[in-house]
């Protein structure tokens, strides 16, 4: 129905377009007055007439003073006949310039056949769109089911070539795909010792760390074709689709193999069957069913190379990563201190950065990032340097950009008033002085009461090193942290307000999971309740209780007493260091922010040696159970 609008509007605007021509043709640029024979006689007689132009029976006529007029002779007797029979004299006419033309030239067919072939010109156009526009349907309704993806050969896009040298870090799936480039390269080196490469590598991981860009490093590094597409791609609203385009992707690659195949959110069609809606006969289910047939059916000597990535591997079918499919399964991890320093360097290379910027201490500041957040955290420190005319990047607008990355850019028009702004600086400084005092809490890199995103201020606590694994002393140390801020403000104003909502959510958040998951309670080392998750919705959307009222009143209780017992380790801090609380605080209110280096200063510690633990204080006693 578009396509027929849109042929009938171009119909329609040539129709006029030739109209206006004609008509402008045929419209003289002045009127032109129509006399009889009996006034041209008598003009002639008067000496008016210039020249006299005969056309047929038509007589155009230019006066002395270069009006044009028109007349009609009759059509039996000549121009000269006529004029004598009207009594004209001949002395007069022979003054007057007369001449004859030709009705036989191209105006003439212009003006009497093209009103009567415009309709038929008109109708013919018309008829050819809608046959142009028919064979278009047909040609895309042909190729609907083709594969959408894109092909990009590393050999001739060499700009655009990516090796495994601008892949910072995940050294462990580098070496993993490094076979796979081996085999892609020297097939027969394999081959001859009998062994058989993996058909399919799965990559793993959260979302930004890197799995699409270490697909193209391989392309890169075997220099073969490589075909990517995302899996929604396959499928359509209509049956069969999906299935059609699998089998044209899998024929491509197998004309240029060796070849790479990369499906980018392989859960999207890959999800365990049999849990959907659709039954048996459900598209997604089909396309799945014709990607396991390519990658492990009759047909098992092709060089096609599958790679896909997915952060929701629970939710594959098992038919995916059996042996055969997804030989492999690579892990691609949150980057350690040492490799966001490498990626850092690595995004920061074609950039102007100052030789004062210490990579390894911005590092530390960036952890959980990955490696797209690095990116990102670049990204904005060279659009904060241009915003602030300099030539070159530096140390503080990374620092400013990890800030911005994290919470959100700087509100600098949420101006607080001037209680509210007390209240945020004794807030911020009750987070940051028992972080100080707690010898496992993280280390205060930055206090700040200048409001970013939601938060009217902010405390950055960064770890000492990178942590894979949680005790529960860090687990208290760090729920008396964020209980600081309440504690904090019910000690100075004897109130409490609306700024602390967060801090308690996550430490409730945090006590629940030392009871329910991490068995760090007196309750013993079980867990509780079970997830359960509709796989065709992809979502977690109830959670299983596996145990008994009374237990629910016991794991409440416990949850109590993890905030309880956090509450009293904040509160004697804070009533043990009112001095310093007020010191921080005032510096606050005067300064609005607070850097690691001034802050360890104000408290009266020195920074560590590179590889030496923070001192911090004694620990405050905590009640264990037994």
């Amino acid at each position: 129905m578009r396509n027929f609008i849109k042929n009938l509007a171009i119909v329609l605007l040539v129709f006029f377009v030739i109209s206006g021509i004609v008509m402008l043709y045929n419209t003289p640029v002045q009127k032109i007055s129509d006399i009889n024979l009996n006034e041209l006689a008598n003009q002639i007689n008067d000496g008016k007439v210039k020249e006299i132009q005969v056309e047929g029976e038509k007589l155009n006529i230019v006066l002395a003073d270069n009006t044009k007029e028109k007349s009609q002779k009759e059509a039996e007797a000549s121009l000269s006949e006529s004029l004598k029979n009207y009594g004209v004299d001949q002395e007069k006419l022979r003054s007057v310039s007369i001449g004859i033309k030709d009705t036989a030239t191209a105006a003439f067919w212009i003006n009497t056949i093209v009103p009567f072939l415009l309709p038929f010109l008109i109708i013919g156009a018309f008829l050819w769109f809608m046959m142009r526009s028919a064979q278009r349907g047909n040609s895309q309704a042909m190729s609907f089911g083709l594969s959408r993806a894109r092909m990009i050969i590393p050999q001739k896009d060499k700009k655009k070539k990516i090796t495994f040298a601008d892949v910072a870090g995940a050294e462990e799936a580098k070496e993993e795909l490094k076979e796979i480039v081996e085999f892609l390269k020297h097939p027969k080196k394999f081959l001859d010792l009998g062994a058989r490469i993996p058909k399919g590598v799965l990559l793993l991981g959260s979302p930004g760390t890197g799995k699409t860009l270490i697909a193209k490093a391989v392309a890169g590094e075997a220099s073969v074709p490589f075909f990517s597409i995302s899996g929604s791609e396959f499928v359509e609203m209509f049956v069969g689709v999906g299935a059609s385009r699998v089998r044209d992707l899998f024929k491509q690659a197998k004309k240029n193999a060796p070849a790479i195949v990369f499906i980018d959110e392989i859960d999207a069609v890959g999800r365990h069957r049999g849990a959907g809606l659709g039954g048996g006969h459900d598209e997604r289910e089909q396309t799945l069913n014709q990607i396991l047939v390519e990658m492990d059916g009759f047909e098992t000597d092709t060089n096609v190379i599958v790679i896909a990535a997915t952060n929701r591997p629970d939710v594959l079918d098992p038919a995916l990563l059996r042996p055969g499919r997804f030989d492999r399964r690579v892990v691609m991890d949150l980057p350690d201190i040492r490799e966001r320093e490498a990626i850092l360097k690595i995004h920061t290379k074609n950039m102007p950065v100052a030789k004062t910027v210490d990579f390894k201490k911005i590092a530390a500041r960036t952890a959980g990032f990955s490696g797209a957040d690095i990116s990102n955290l670049v990204n904005e420190a060279a659009i904060l340097a241009a915003r602030r005319g300099k030539k070159i990047v530096e140390d503080d607008e990374l620092r400013v950009s990890i800030e911005k990355v994290i919470l959100g850019p700087e509100r600098k028009s949420k101006v607080l008033n001037t209680k509210e702004k007390e209240i945020t600086a004794y807030h911020e400084a009750g987070h940051a002085m028992i972080a100080s005092s707690l010898p496992n809490a993280d280390q205060v890199q930055k206090v700040s009461i200048i409001s970013r995103g939601q938060a009217a201020g902010y405390t950055l606590n960064v770890p000492q090193e990178d942590k894979r694994l949680y005790s529960r002393s860090y687990f208290l140390d760090e729920l008396a942290v964020l209980l600081g801020g309440y504690v904090s403000e019910k000690n100075i104003f004897g109130d409490v307000t609306t700024g602390a909502s967060n801090d308690l959510e996550r430490a409730t958040d945090i006590a629940r999971k030392l009871v329910t998951r991490y068995g760090m309670s007196d309750l013993g080392p079980r867990t509780f309740g079970r997830k359960e998750e509709l796989i065709f919705l992809g979502k977690e959307i109830s959670e299983e209780k596996n145990y008994s009222e009374a237990t629910a009143k016991d794991i409440d209780k416990e949850v109590s007493k993890f905030i309880s017992d956090a509450y009293d380790t904040a509160q004697k801090i804070i009533l043990e260091k009112r001095p310093l609380l007020e010191k921080i605080a005032q510096t606050l209110l005067e300064k609005e922010t607070i850097e690691h280096e001034e802050f360890l200063k104000l408290i009266g510690r020195k920074e560590p040696a590179v590889g030496e633990e923070p001192k911090k204080d004694p620990p405050a006693p905590q009640n264990k159970p037994a």
